[in-house]
């Protein structure tokens, strides 16, 4: 008689707690984030002025031309692929790495007119363990400014002047570093956002 009342009462709060954790807790945290913070909720998605998704603020996206700010590298998949997300995984001995940065160090030296002993900025010549990395660093930002100044006819203080913009500060002012949202970036120069 015990085993069924054990039973009996084990059932019954396994249906329990599968309502609260599984329905009522997930339609609770949804309905608080659609009402609080819709915009988060929802991926941080953006669109241009005529309402085409263009990405996500998020997740990062390659960029090539010499007219935009370059994105840091990315291990993940075909670069920025979020099925795929993921570090490389590649130890401080592996060969491979070290070939992979002295290429990146290069040609972030040579992209961006710098001299053979110019320091780089790390996120320029490493991919982020997500590999899906938005952001960054402000002197990487100033580093390529004036190409992208340069290419797309602008000066110097109006490209900083955009940088500033779309630089995410810390939080609570000492929590985190500074980042440039690349894609809000590229967005602005191109005009296709406000």
């Amino acid at each position: 008689m015990n085993i069924v009342q054990n039973l009996k009462t084990s059932l019954i709060l396994t249906l329990v707690l599968a309502v609260v954790c599984c329905g009522f807790y997930p339609v609770l945290v949804w309905g608080l984030g659609q009402g609080l913070f819709p915009k988060q909720a929802n991926g941080s998605l953006i669109h241009d002025k005529q309402g085409n998704l263009v990405g996500s603020a998020l997740l990062g996206q390659t960029f090539t031309g010499e007219s935009y700010f370059h994105s840091r590298p990315s291990a993940a998949g075909n670069g920025y692929d979020p099925t795929s997300s993921g570090g490389s995984n590649l130890g401080p001995t592996s060969k491979k790495l070290s070939d992979g940065m002295a290429q990146n160090v290069s040609d972030y030296r040579k992209d961006n007119g710098l001299s053979d002993t110019a320091e780089v900025p790390a996120d320029a010549v490493t991919a982020s363990a997500s590999g899906l990395d938005p952001h960054i660093s402000v002197r990487n930002a100033l580093l390529q400014a004036p190409r992208v100044a340069a290419k797309r006819g602008l000066t110097k203080d109006q490209i900083t002047a955009l940088i500033g913009k779309y630089t995410d500060h810390r939080f609570l002012g000492f929590i985190g570093e500074e980042g440039v949202n690349v894609l809000l970036l590229n967005l602005a120069l191109d005009k296709t956002i406000e």
